[in-house]
């Protein structure tokens, strides 16, 4: 399925913002963020929720009706609601998550924990991908009741979509020429690492209802997903205006454009286009 982008003005207006008790002067500490297309499973959520502790002043409730009109993707739709939050953590969950006996309490715990584990934290879940063939995995769902793998709490590269919590300071949200519903929890992650935070699952039990879902669609988000990253995370030449830098992730990449850059910088500023190139001949010409 291909979804049209929509301005961000016509993606703000479609966010429905539901508040139990707190005003525009209310300190937020959470915000729920879902994007749903079945209203009996979206009062579910925000009833097991605000029974969980999440209510009151210190709460805040978005989410985006996606049950008739234009479909709204993940990507755009949670940015938008990124950008509405005013809460310091914002929760980002599928309408089918539910309390189980973890509550806002142990999150709070958990949070904190992770704070002093890593003050560089800027995502957390309930599932995700640590390394090829190793994941992290707490969570209740089709799959298995109570499943616990990994010591939490686990760095992962990827986060499974249930359930995503964004430090909101972190100022991380997901890629602007991507969308659909899937690979959006590691694209997140990867957009986190490149600005130099991290990803964690944390002891945080709750159940998904669904066991996921590839459909259709799933394999042309995994090409795009695949395609985007892979010229994201290519080997490139970066030139400033005081410096030329070949970036790589291979080591021996890295080695052959470090002995590349002397010599081809000192010719790419004889080019026509390397106006401004020349070097000044005193310090005070160059201020």
């Amino acid at each position: 399925m291909s979804f049209r982008r929509l301005s961000s003005a016509a993606i703000k207006r479609r966010i429905v913002r539901t508040d139990w008790g707190n005003d525009a002067r209310s300190d937020i500490r959470y915000t729920i963020a879902t994007i749903t297309n079945d209203t009996q499973h979206l009062t579910s959520l925000h009833r097991s929720l605000r029974t969980g502790g999440f209510d009151g002043p210190d709460c805040e409730y978005l989410h985006i009706d996606n049950t008739a009109g234009e479909q709204i993707c993940a990507y755009s739709g949670l940015n938008a609601m990124l950008n509405e939050a005013r809460g310091r953590y914002v929760i980002l969950c599928h309408q089918d998550l539910r309390i189980l006996t973890d509550d806002r309490k142990d999150l709070d715990l958990r949070l904190a924990e992770l704070e002093e584990h890593d003050p560089a934290w800027a995502l957390a879940g309930n599932a995700g991908g640590v390394a090829p063939g190793r994941l992290a995995i707490r969570i209740t769902d089709p799959h298995g009741p109570n499943q616990r793998v990994g010591e939490f709490p686990e760095r992962v590269m990827s986060l499974d979509e249930n359930l995503i919590i964004v430090r909101r300071e972190a100022r991380i949200g997901f890629s602007n020429n991507l969308t659909g519903f899937h690979f959006y929890g590691a694209d997140i992650c990867l957009n986190a690492e490149m600005a130099g935070w991290h990803a964690y699952v944390i002891d945080f039990h709750l159940a998904h209802l669904s066991a996921g879902n590839k459909d259709t669609s799933f394999e042309q988000a995994e090409n795009a997903f695949r395609t985007k990253w892979s010229n994201a995370l290519a080997p490139r030449w970066l030139q400033t205006t005081c410096a030329l830098l070949h970036l790589a992730g291979n080591p021996l990449a890295q080695l052959a454009g470090r002995l590349a850059e002397t010599p081809y910088s000192k010719i790419s500023r004889r080019l026509p286009g390397a106006a401004g190139w020349s070097n000044p001949k005193s310090g005070k010409e160059a201020m």
